[in-house]
């Protein structure tokens, strides 16, 4: 049976990654920061693990990579925030702003850290959930403190992922498209489970290099 950690999972494309993995057989470990709240994430069938974990607890996080003591074959860096109470430029909230960073950028480079042993066990694939937003190629000075830390988390992983290579793991960013779900809106054209569906064919491509592909998820490359 195939094994994937997923952050974030108890909402949105983390939730419907827990319930495609979840379906198909896999063993997930569904990882979210008040697990007693998560109803619709422990209505889900199958064998699923539920942790309470927020990335921003880098102690947490290494916590609970030394608490599960198996090979994993995906993890999914899901977990994230939106950053709308940085404010705007002129009066920006710079304790929120490190906020967002912790667990946008941060809380990434410690979940690939905690989990990088377990990877290696198994050969297996780290799928960072990041964002268009975080290209520099296309910045346009929207949502800048979001953009921001979504570009910190693309350089983080390309540059942690390639000293994984020569252990067979493969890492990458993703952008999931804009999603219909609490932080993307009711206007967003793209359902999570077309996201997830999407991204999961990539994960399922992903190659160790040192060099990855900055991919949504239909497959479309975009500009680091």
């Amino acid at each position: 049976m195939p094994i994937v950690l997923i952050t974030g999972a108890n909402r949105g494309i983390g939730l419907e990654f827990v319930r495609q993995y979840a379906k198909d057989g896999w063993k997930v470990h569904a990882c979210c920061r008040q697990p007693t709240a998560a109803t619709e994430l422990k209505a889900v069938s199958g064998a699923i693990t539920v942790h309470q974990l927020d990335v921003s607890d880098f102690a947490a996080v290494k916590k609970l990579g030394t608490a599960i003591d198996e090979p994993l074959d995906v993890v999914v860096a899901n977990a994230g925030a939106g950053g709308q109470d940085v404010g705007d430029f002129g009066d920006i909230d710079y304790d929120a702003f490190t906020a967002l960073l912790a667990t946008n950028t941060l809380g990434v480079v410690a979940t690939l850290e905690a989990f990088a042993p377990h990877l290696k066990k198994a050969q297996g694939k780290f799928a960072a959930i990041s964002s268009n937003l975080g290209s520099i190629g296309q910045a346009g000075g929207f949502a800048s403190a979001y953009s921001t830390s979504k570009a910190a988390l693309n350089m983080a992983v390309k540059s942690y992922g390639a000293g994984l290579v020569i252990d067979g793991v493969a890492v990458a960013p993703f952008h999931p498209g804009w999603v219909s779900t609490d932080m993307g809106g009711t206007s967003a054209p793209t359902t999570p489970q077309e996201s997830v569906a999407g991204l999961r064919q990539r994960i399922e491509e992903m190659k160790p290099t040192a060099d990855p592909l900055y991919l949504d998820y239909a497959g479309s490359e975009l500009p680091w």
